[in-house]
């Protein structure tokens, strides 16, 4: 008999590492199969930029959803803490961009510290680092803190528009929040009931929580999307291409996120459709790092 290793059996091994070999390769070139035929201009080290974005909004979600996690796990062996490496992967790939910044750039380093880029990379980098310091520490909710902030130096950067800021940046704080919610929190409620061999009040008590997550997703984006996005642009742009691979891989995560519902109703497994859901998840943090390299939409509308 084969007992399972720490990532499982050998052929759920074999899958993650399929998966992640994808993920890798969907982040290293997704943004310039996008691009293909728009005739906009291409964007230096995007695949590497796509890549650190990625890692930075799934180490944002994995510590936020362990903060929440923790909250509606109840009584009960909890999973291995992820928190702490989480928000350290994040603070290691923020400095990355930031470096990456200086070097695509050709500025100094000091010269790049003192412009809006890089001022919102080092205050998210330092951001991160500090929520790892608590995740470690004996007060751990103390992350929501410096989290805030990262997400709201990630917000400032994604609109430095001079019109209208204020609302894309509140838009986007939302959303942001809501999606690493969203899939964070189920991320860490599965690992807690695969490790108690159960606890169906545990996913109960999320999807509660979850359609409240949802109606914010739904709005947020569909004002940032009408804010954004031309209509004449949807198909010319690789923004609004990724959108609509996003929008598709939204609803089929929502599809998926209403079979869990309808079988916990039915006193059925619902642990199923909520894995595929996870798996869904990440493809759309794949694609919305994608989105945060592509050129503006704005400016190549036709």
């Amino acid at each position: 008999m084969t007992l399972p290793g720490p990532f499982g059996t050998p052929s759920r091994l074999t899958a993650t590492v399929v998966a992640a070999v994808a993920v890798l390769a969907v982040a290293l070139l997704g943004a310039g199969l996008a691009q293909t035929g728009t005739g906009e201009l291409r964007i230096p080290a995007a695949g590497a930029i796509s890549l650190l974005r990625l890692l930075v909004l799934a180490g944002l979600a994995v510590h936020v959803g362990e903060l929440a996690g923790r909250r509606l796990a109840g009584a009960g062996p909890l999973p291995r803490g992820l928190a702490a490496p989480a928000a350290l992967l994040a603070a290691a790939s923020s400095a990355g961009l930031l470096l990456l910044f200086t070097a695509v750039s050709g500025l100094s380093p000091v010269v790049v510290y003192g412009l809006r880029e890089g001022r919102l990379l080092l205050v998210t980098a330092n951001a991160f680092a500090l929520a790892a310091f608590c995740a470690a520490s004996r007060r751990p909710g103390l992350a929501v803190l410096p989290l805030a902030v990262a997400v709201g130096a990630e917000a400032m950067r994604a609109h430095p528009e001079a019109r209208l800021q204020v609302l894309g940046t509140a838009l986007t704080v939302v959303h942001l929040t809501a999606a690493s919610l969203w899939a964070g929190t189920l991320l860490y409620v599965l690992r807690t009931m695969r490790l108690r061999g159960g606890g169906r009040d545990v996913l109960v008590r999320y999807a509660r929580t979850a359609a409240w997550l949802y109606a914010a997703l739904v709005v947020t984006g569909t004002v940032s999307t009408l804010r954004r996005l031309p209509l004449d642009a949807v198909l010319t742009t690789a923004y609004g291409r990724l959108l609509l691979v996003k929008l598709m891989l939204f609803g089929g995560a929502s599809l998926l996120a209403l079979a869990a519902r309808g079988r916990m109703r039915s006193g059925g497994d619902a642990q199923a459709p909520a894995r595929v859901e996870v798996s869904a998840l990440v493809a759309i943090v794949v694609v919305s790092a994608l989105l945060t390299v592509v050129p503006d939409p704005r400016g190549f509308a036709r």
